[in-house]
């Protein structure tokens, strides 16, 4: 009986690191999406008024670090899980 719950404890440590991975995998995915929008509206803001480079760029970077920000976020979530 002893043995099955050890085995049972093993199968639930391996389905924690699983769904923490999946989680992360999840979590990667809206900041690539939403980097990709940030970036190609800037092209096409840039496109339009080449006069104003200079201010969509300096936006555009801060778009990009505040959307990375969550998937560094959920890295953080995703370590947390897997060795706390």
């Amino acid at each position: 009986m002893i043995d099955l719950l050890a085995q049972a404890d093993n199968a639930v440590d391996g389905l924690k690191a699983v769904g923490a991975g999946l989680g992360y995998g999840l979590a990667a995915i809206g900041p690539g999406v939403g980097i990709g929008l940030v970036v190609g509206n800037a092209i096409t803001a840039m496109a339009r008024q080449p006069e104003s480079a200079g201010m969509v760029r300096t936006t555009m970077f801060l778009g990009i670090a505040f959307t990375e920000a969550l998937a560094l976020i959920g890295f953080v979530v995703f370590i947390l899980l897997n060795f706390a």
